[in-house]
């Protein structure tokens, strides 16, 4: 996860960043129940699911939202979307009595290529991008910068 640039000091930021963090260990967990036999990989997508499906509603209708209204990186946020779209159907569509875990393990390669590209390309960027008064509105209950 990005630590380099300051942008985590923001607090949606903050949270995203911590969510992605769970999101990836929830992940790497499920692949090893899959790849080498360490857990229950139907409990461990369920574990997975439950983390990332909030975590994308909140970027989703906060960040992405301003994104796109500020106008210079609606297309990079059409992208993520897209790819929002790819991962969850793709692990929210597993037939848990005959899952096709080749299919999991490549949404699960694609979801650690789009958190990277959210840690390093787009949380840097929409700092940069969005004003201050944006950032207040983003800003959790009880959080400030």
């Amino acid at each position: 996860m990005c630590n380099y640039c300051g942008c985590r000091e923001f607090p949606l930021i903050g949270q995203l960043s911590a969510e992605h963090e769970e999101i990836s260990n929830a992940a790497e967990r499920l692949r090893a129940a899959i790849t080498k036999g360490h857990g229950d990989p139907v409990a461990l997508l369920d574990e997975l699911l439950a983390v990332l499906m909030p975590h994308t509603s909140v970027e989703e209708a906060g960040l992405f939202v301003e994104l796109r209204a500020e106008g210079s990186m609606a297309e990079a946020v059409d992208k993520l979307c897209g790819e929002h779209d790819d991962i969850h159907g793709v692990l929210g569509q597993v037939d848990r009595a005959a899952p096709e875990w080749p299919a999991v393990l490549a949404a699960l390669d694609r979801l650690r290529r789009h958190i990277d590209n959210e840690e390093h390309g787009l949380f840097p960027a929409a700092v940069i991008t969005l004003p201050i008064p944006t950032w207040d509105r983003l800003t959790p209950q009880g959080n400030t910068t």
